[in-house]
């Protein structure tokens, strides 16, 4: 019996970097910004320069944008209060 090895088709995918809080940083720079660019749509809208359509859409976007970003943070706290019950 001769067993062949599995070759993937694809690139073997580069190896995880080590997690610097960069990546965090990144994420809460990209959610300040959908809720600049939110408030400026609206600022537009009552300046009487934008319409209301980009305002609204600017607006869901951000809420959409910190919900996630809340949710996300819960679970994390979960998770960080899961393993702070564990007993060793």
């Amino acid at each position: 019996m001769r067993v062949e090895l599995l070759q993937p088709d694809a690139a073997p995918a580069a190896s995880a970097q080590p997690a610097d809080g960069s990546d965090f940083a990144r994420t809460l720079d990209a959610i300040g910004d959908v809720l600049s660019h939110a408030t400026q749509a609206e600022d537009a809208y009552a300046r009487g320069n934008g319409s209301l359509q980009d305002a609204m859409y600017g607006r869901a976007e951000a809420d959409v944008a910190l919900s996630v970003a809340t949710a996300a943070a819960q679970r994390a706290a979960q998770a960080v209060q899961t393993l702070m019950n564990l007993q060793i």
